[in-house]
């Protein structure tokens, strides 16, 4: 199994992109820690699955936009498994707004969670991955390359993703960790229904320019990501793969 005792911490991970990551992380040996602000239930059922199936899991509940709750992820990580090789950045807030529409609130909201979230959890990865290095892996957006209207803050944060990215690569890279990122395309997820995406017009649209012709869903960014924890990138830091089926 590519990650045989590896410990990994996937933020935003009870739910979507970040459950499918966990699981398949899982499945391939890691012992993964489930994050989630709020979700407890779900993030149990993540862990109950990972369980039945052989693996190791355990939740922790941290809000990512919170560095007191960042640090305390971490300390408890370091607690359970004693150390850390892979960090996914996936917890993620967006809102459709137009600029007008913007307030203090929703801008931090997104900001905080998105774009601070992913600097200081990267931070106190650094500090429990140790001079044997490892993987960070942040979740991007198609929407940094090519913004709709109505994701004005959510669009400039995950831009902000994939240069804090190319810039942690090169600081990082010393130390043996190497930094990556996924650029999902639309994706199936509880948070894409409870917004009302399925059969939306922006759906049908983007579907139109989507060359496989298909929604993605969270097992095809889990095998991005396994790519990026894993040996078979040893070589490869400060790139960001687009999973999207050819959407740009």
């Amino acid at each position: 199994m590519r990650l045989q005792d590896k410990v990994a911490i996937i933020t935003g991970s009870s739910k979507g992109i970040g459950a499918g990551i966990a699981k398949e992380f899982a499945k391939e040996g890691a012992k993964v820690v489930i994050n989630y602000a709020n979700a407890k239930d779900d993030a149990e059922k993540v862990v109950a699955e990972i369980s039945q199936n052989g693996g190791t899991a355990i939740a922790m509940k941290a809000d990512v936009s919170k560095k007191s709750d960042i640090e305390q992820l971490f300390s408890e990580t370091k607690k359970a498994f004693g150390t850390l090789d892979i960090l996914v950045n996936n917890a993620g807030v967006w809102r459709y707004e137009l600029l007008e529409q913007i307030t203090e609130e929703s801008f931090h909201a997104q900001v905080n969670t998105n774009l601070m979230g992913t600097i200081f959890c990267s931070q106190e990865a650094v500090k429990l991955m140790g001079e044997k290095g490892g993987s960070i892996i942040n979740i991007s957006s198609t929407m940094s390359l090519n913004p709709l209207p109505l994701t004005l803050v959510y669009a400039v944060a995950k831009a902000g993703i994939d240069n804090l990215t190319k810039v942690l690569a090169k600081e990082l890279g010393p130390k043996n960790i190497r930094v990556n990122a996924i650029g999902p395309g639309m994706t199936v997820t509880e948070g894409a229904t409870a917004d009302g995406r399925p059969g939306s017009e922006m759906e049908i649209k983007l579907l139109g320019q989507t060359p496989l012709g298909r929604l993605g869903y969270p097992e095809d960014m889990a095998k991005v990501a396994l790519f990026f924890a894993s040996d078979d990138s040893a070589w490869v830091t400060g790139e960001r793969v687009t999973a999207a089926g050819g959407l740009l």
